[in-house]
C-alpha cells in the first residue's frame, strides 16, 4: 500500500512538473482572431495575454469610432477565447484526461 501511495506521488509530482512546463511555454505560442472581415486582427499568447492589435486604415474613421471599437472588442474576445482553448488543449496532454476541461485549475 505504501509503495502505491509513494508511486502515485511520484506521478503527481511528474505531472506538476510538466504542468509548470507547459505554462512557461504558453507564454511563446500565439493565437490570431479576426474581425470585421479581417479589417481587425489581435493576437493573444498562451497566458491569455493580449500582445498585438492591428487596424487596417480603411476602417479608421472619426465617424465610425464605435463601429471600430466594436469590432476591436470583438476580436480581442475572440483571441482570448482562443487563447484559453489553446491552453487547455495543452494542459490537456500533460494530464491525459485526469483533469476535467473547465475545472479552472490555477494556470488554465
Amino acid at each position: 500500500m505504501k509503495g502505491d501511495m509513494q508511486g502515485m506521488l511520484k506521478q503527481v509530482q511528474k505531472m506538476q512538473a510538466e504542468m509548470q512546463k507547459v505554462q512557461s511555454e504558453l507564454g511563446n505560442k500565439t493565437v490570431s482572431e479576426e474581425a470585421g472581415g479581417g479589417m481587425i486582427k489581435a493576437t493573444a499568447n498562451g497566458n491569455k495575454e493580449i500582445i498585438s492589435v492591428e487596424i487596417d486604415p480603411q476602417v479608421i474613421n472619426a465617424d465610425e469610432k464605435d463601429i471600430l471599437e466594436d469590432l476591436v472588442v470583438a476580436a480581442v474576445n475572440k483571441a482570448l477565447s482562443s487563447a484559453t482553448k489553446m491552453a487547455e488543449e495543452e494542459m490537456m496532454k500533460v494530464t491525459k484526461g485526469m483533469i476535467p476541461p473547465g475545472l479552472n485549475l490555477p494556470g488554465f
